[in-house]
């Protein structure tokens, strides 16, 4: 995550990890960014006990939402070993089936927002193992034009296509970092 460094002119003051895992992308950005604030989001409970422990020494500058990021607030159902390659870094999450459990809390973009410091998100990294193709199809008009940088790993082509409809209107740079696209500088 050093490139950020060389990507954006500025120190990042909220940066928000979606699909923080067990925290080390988060733990990354704080270290290089000792100013910043970081808003971690996971679904899968396993992981965020491990995440607390990986961020537990930024102390305040980090707060962690067990949950997942969707295009409207509710619930949803977890999903392990279905999606991508079925190991433990592909949980995904997903509209609970007809008398299934939803046991994941779901949050919108805004009101993840309103648990940050400042209302504009300069690193907005996502990895979200094919939920972005909902977080940027409905509901973008709030949220998107408040994110400067996006660092973002898409899952398949109807997750690709969601993203590009919803960027389509701003002005950005574009760059690759290993499996994630930057969208850099963002404007309307």
């Amino acid at each position: 995550m050093d490139f950020w460094r060389s990507k954006t002119d500025k120190s990042p003051r909220v940066i928000v990890d979606l699909g923080a895992n067990v925290g080390y992308t988060s733990a990354v950005f704080l270290s290089l960014f000792p100013r910043a604030f970081v808003l971690a989001v996971e679904p899968d409970p396993d992981n965020v006990e491990i995440c607390k422990r990986t961020l537990a020494p930024y102390g305040d500058r980090v707060k962690i939402i067990e949950g997942a990021v969707w295009h409207s607030c509710g619930q949803l159902a977890l999903s392990r070993g279905i999606f991508g390659d079925g190991r433990a870094w592909a949980t995904q999450v997903r509209t609970a089936s007809v008398g299934e459990a939803a046991s994941v809390t779901a949050w919108d973009m805004p009101s993840l927002l309103k648990m940050c410091p400042h209302d504009t998100i300069d690193i907005l990294k996502i990895d979200i193992e094919g939920s972005e193709k909902e977080l940027f199809s409905q509901n973008t008009a709030e949220w998107l034009p408040r994110a400067r940088n996006i660092c973002i790993e898409t899952h398949g082509a109807e997750c690709d296509q969601a993203v590009a409809a919803a960027l389509a209107p701003f002005r950005y740079r574009v760059d690759q970092s290993g499996e994630y696209a930057l969208y850099l500088d963002i404007t309307e």
